[in-house]
């Protein structure tokens, strides 16, 4: 008998898996409104969206709102720190699986990896920098409660040379992020890359 493999308990920017504890549609399930609502056919491989196509139209509403906070290229945050935002997020909240994802992302598209990986080593009062502290100091107090950011955070991120649309992206990267780690983390766990 082969002994169950352990849920993965440390942050990494390794590839994880993650496992429904609901039964997702199989894939040989999914209609055309399934696929519309994956928004990429490519997510009919995925545990996650699959246990989320249950609901097409409001996977549709999620999928799209994800893939305009991090995919816009008119302006803004970089992608860069708006997946620092949610790696920062999900390290906050604990979610191994998506810190992992938005940690390769945001090593991807910054190169600074070794950066990214102190933010999963050391948590969310590592030192990064002074525009990478305050993207991470306002991703940490909406985690916490929209009503811990504040003015203050503002200040800070436009002291670091980002304007309002910058800011706006930074808090949409972090709302989006602690809404689905929640979301996540209600749903399944972590497990060892398949």
């Amino acid at each position: 008998m082969t002994e169950p493999a352990k849920t993965p308990n440390v942050f990494t920017q390794a590839e994880i898996g993650w496992t429904p504890w609901a039964q997702p549609l199989a894939e040989a399930e999914l209609t055309e409104r399934h696929y519309t609502g994956l928004v990429d056919a490519s997510r009919a491989k995925s545990p996650y969206f699959l246990l989320l196509a249950h609901d097409p139209e409001v996977l549709e509403a999620r999928t799209k709102a994800d893939k305009d906070i991090f995919y816009n290229p008119e302006g803004g945050l970089p992608r860069a720190e708006r997946e620092l935002a949610a790696t920062a997020t999900s390290r906050h909240n604990g979610c191994i699986f998506c810190a992992s994802v938005h940690a390769r992302f945001a090593s991807t598209h910054s190169k600074r990896r070794d950066d990214v990986q102190r933010l999963l080593d050391e948590g969310t009062g590592a030192d990064l920098g002074p525009r990478w502290n305050a993207v991470t100091a306002a991703a940490v107090a909406l985690t916490d409660t929209p009503n811990n950011f504040t003015t203050a955070n503002i200040e800070r991120l436009r002291s670091e040379g980002l304007d309002d649309f910058a800011i706006a992206d930074a808090i949409s990267a972090s709302a989006f992020f602690n809404w689905a780690n929640r979301l996540m983390l209600s749903l399944g766990e972590p497990t060892p890359a398949q």
